[in-house]
Formats: C-alpha cells, sequence, structure tokens
C-alpha cells in the first residue's frame, strides 16, 4: 500500500472528482473525509487523521477550466483543458504574428508578439503575472487576455474580458511563422487557429487551510513588492 499520507491525498482527489458539483462547503469537506476514512486505515496513523482534521477545517473555491480547441496546419484539431491558461507561443527565431478575435469579431488585426495568452483568475498569478498581465480576484466572473513581448503595437497591454467571452487566435505567415498552442501542459505544435473559452461545465473544488484560501493569496500576491 502507498504511504498513508499519500494514499489519503489521491483518495481526496478522487472524492473531488467524482462529484464537484454536488454541494460545497461543509458538505464536499465531510464527503471527502468519509472516502477518506473507508479507503485509508486511519486508527493509529496520525498522519491521515491530522489530514481529515485539515479536511474538516479548510476552505474551498471553485474555479472553471479554460477549454482548447486548436486546429493544426495539417487539419489535425486537439482539444485540452487548462486551470492556468492557454498560451500560444513562437517556435522559432521569427516572431509571432498573430489576429485575435472575440465573439467572432476582429479586435486586433495584427499583433506581432512572442506569443499570447489567456487566463483564468487562478492563473492570472502564474504565466499571466510573469508576462506582465493583470491579477484577477478569484471570484471575478473574468478572463486575462495577456501578450507575451508584444513588438506590434507596442503599447497594448491586454484586456481583461467577460468569462462569457469566446477567444480566437489565427495565426499569420504560419508557414514563416510557425506556433505552438498550450494548455497547462498540453502542447500543440504548428496551429492555425485556435479557440479558448471558459468551459462552466467542469467546475473544480479546491480546499486550502483556513487563512490560505486561493482568494487571500491572490490579493496578498497583489501588494507584493
Amino acid at each position: 500500500m502507498k504511504d498513508g499520507l499519500e494514499a489519503a491525498a489521491a483518495v481526496v482527489a478522487a472524492a473531488a472528482a467524482a462529484d464537484p458539483r454536488a454541494g460545497f462547503g461543509r458538505t464536499v469537506q465531510e464527503r471527502m473525509a468519509h472516502r477518506l476514512m473507508l479507503n485509508v486505515p486511519s486508527r493509529g496513523n496520525p498522519k491521515v487523521e491530522q489530514l481529515i482534521e485539515r479536511i474538516n477545517a479548510a476552505e474551498h473555491a471553485v474555479i472553471f477550466p479554460l477549454a482548447m480547441h486548436a486546429i493544426c496546419r495539417d487539419g489535425q484539431e486537439v482539444r485540452a483543458m487548462a486551470i492556468n491558461e492557454v498560451s500560444l507561443l513562437r517556435q522559432t527565431h521569427q516572431t509571432a504574428k498573430l489576429k485575435i478575435l472575440i465573439d467572432g469579431k476582429t479586435r486586433l488585426e495584427e499583433l506581432a508578439c512572442d506569443g499570447a495568452l489567456v487566463c483564468t483568475p487562478a492563473g492570472s498569478t502564474a504565466y499571466n503575472l510573469s508576462a506582465h498581465g493583470s491579477i484577477i480576484p478569484i471570484g471575478a466572473q473574468v478572463l486575462g487576455l495577456t501578450p507575451i513581448s508584444a513588438f506590434r503595437p507596442r503599447r497594448w497591454r491586454g484586456a481583461l474580458l467577460p468569462h462569457t467571452a469566446r477567444v480566437t487566435f489565427e495565426v499569420l505567415e504560419p508557414d514563416k511563422r510557425p506556433v505552438s498552442a498550450v494548455a497547462d501542459n498540453v502542447e500543440v505544435r504548428r496551429v492555425a487557429r485556435v479557440h479558448v473559452a471558459e468551459d462552466r461545465s467542469q467546475p473544480l473544488v479546491m480546499l486550502f487551510d483556513a487563512g490560505r484560501s486561493l482568494e487571500e493569496r491572490v490579493l496578498t500576491e497583489q501588494f507584493a513588492v
């Protein structure tokens, strides 16, 4: 059998994945603790008992991932989910050139850059922050659209979009300037077009120790110096 704490973590993850929408807060926490006790021997195991106590006292956050639909130059289509961000990145020394559409309407005819990304509030403190994007409060129903090392237009710093927005990237001059698309850890090479939208059908429940919620972490990051 796995180490008690490792096995306990696996059971907790399985419990959250099995039914993330069947109620939040104490109900979900109690369900997780119950499954944990059923699947991992807890009597006399202080690590497991401590984890159960932490689950019962935890604060929760519900986040919604991004759905990426990438269409490659050869016609192949790839779909993937991302909790943090979907990013487009140049594959060679050549600057990428992207056309950006929001809900089917062209908003930027040409962005010359190293890349661009769409992030969730949870992912706004990850790659997005390194690219000088805005930090987004967890409760905000907003997505971040951020350029990565923009060359033209130089002064464009990105946009904050309603969470219902559907973002489309079209790769310009794809033969000369190939671009890859990455949904967290899933990479697709030589894309021609990429659609990104929030997927509300896949809510994810995350638990945090009391006083260390995701919301608190995002707020603290905004005052980091």
